[in-house]
């Protein structure tokens, strides 16, 4: 291969990954040339204006002469053929001329501008209509994904039962530990229990922990559970209420920052979900009966969306 084969495939490469990116900022630059033009149009027609009512002047002024020459009494005057100098034929004619005259005349001026204005909005449009294709094909990706992810979970659930799904879910496995113990006699002894230890890398891409990172976390662990029971409790009555809640308006509730899954995943009253809101305060885990009985001031909170709102109404 020669350098001239290598120069054009460099250039066919480049070119390739310079559409690839215009096409990916598509919707920006459509919607900032559209916001653009309808600014120049604005100022343009601002500008014309005055030209505009020069040329409106001028028919005002060709129609006064008209009407002087239609109501001086030699316009009836018959001439030597014995016909009307100026009937009301010839000045219905000369009338038309004028305005059509004016007419053209505006359309010149003003067609420049509305062309102008009518490509900024079809830019604008074509924004939208580029997202909105966009955002259906990301939904029905996630929806695919979603269905995927479901089934699969059907199966665990079938084969190993709700409480070995929940591990998988979260990244929870089981560790055996040795702690000292008291028997009822006093005497000390080495038992050994089977604790629960979440992976941090492995929980659902919802649940969030409600700890010393969060805003709305206090030190004393019954406030937390009477914060967190009150949140909930709320969330439900707005469910109830209007229909649907956004996961990220819960986000906002608890002092977490929104995400863009939680712009779209949420909560909807119908015949398919749970029709409930529930931050996962009472599940089948070690770290959540510790939180309920006092002994944690933190939990991980697992919320049981419904899926993308807008595919559940």
């Amino acid at each position: 291969m020669n350098k001239l084969d290598l120069i054009k495939i460099s250039l066919t490469k480049a070119a390739g990954r310079s559409g690839l990116i215009l096409q990916k900022y598509s919707p920006e630059i459509l919607t900032t040339v559209g916001v653009i033009g309808l600014v120049v149009s604005t100022v343009k027609i601002c500008k014309i204006t005055t030209k505009a009512e020069e040329i409106l002047n001028e028919t005002r002024k060709d129609i006064d002469v008209l009407k002087e020459v239609k109501n001086s009494p030699e316009a009836y005057t018959e001439n030597e053929n014995g016909k009307i100098i100026y009937s009301d034929a010839d000045y219905r004619k000369d009338l038309t001329i004028v305005y059509s005259k004016s007419a053209v005349s505006l359309i010149k001026l003003y067609a420049p501008v509305i062309t102008l204005g009518v490509a900024s909005v079809a830019c604008i449009y074509g924004a939208n209509h580029i997202m909105r294709k966009r955002n259906i094909a990301l939904m029905a990706a996630y929806k695919a994904i979603e269905q995927g992810f479901t089934s699969y979970r059907n199966r665990v659930i079938e084969e190993f039962g709700e409480h070995k799904d929940y591990q998988y879910r979260h990244g929870i496995h089981e560790e055996q530990v040795t702690v000292i113990k008291e028997d009822e006699n006093g005497k000390k002894k080495k038992v050994k229990e089977t604790l629960e230890v979440v992976d941090p890398n492995g929980i659902s891409q919802y649940a969030r922990w409600f700890d010393e990172g969060c805003d709305q976390w206090k030190k004393d662990p019954q406030y937390n559970l009477l914060f967190l029971k009150n949140s909930q409790r709320w969330a439900n009555d707005l469910l109830q209420a209007r229909g649907h809640v956004f996961l990220n308006e819960i986000y906002d509730m608890l002092g977490y920052e929104r995400t863009k899954g939680g712009a779209v995943v949420g909560w909807v009253i119908n015949d398919e979900g749970d029709n409930y809101v529930d931050f996962g305060l009472y599940d089948d885990r070690q770290g959540a009966h510790n939180f309920i009985n006092g002994d944690e001031r933190s939990i991980l909170l697992d919320f049981n969306v419904n899926g993308i709102i807008y595919d559940l109404i």
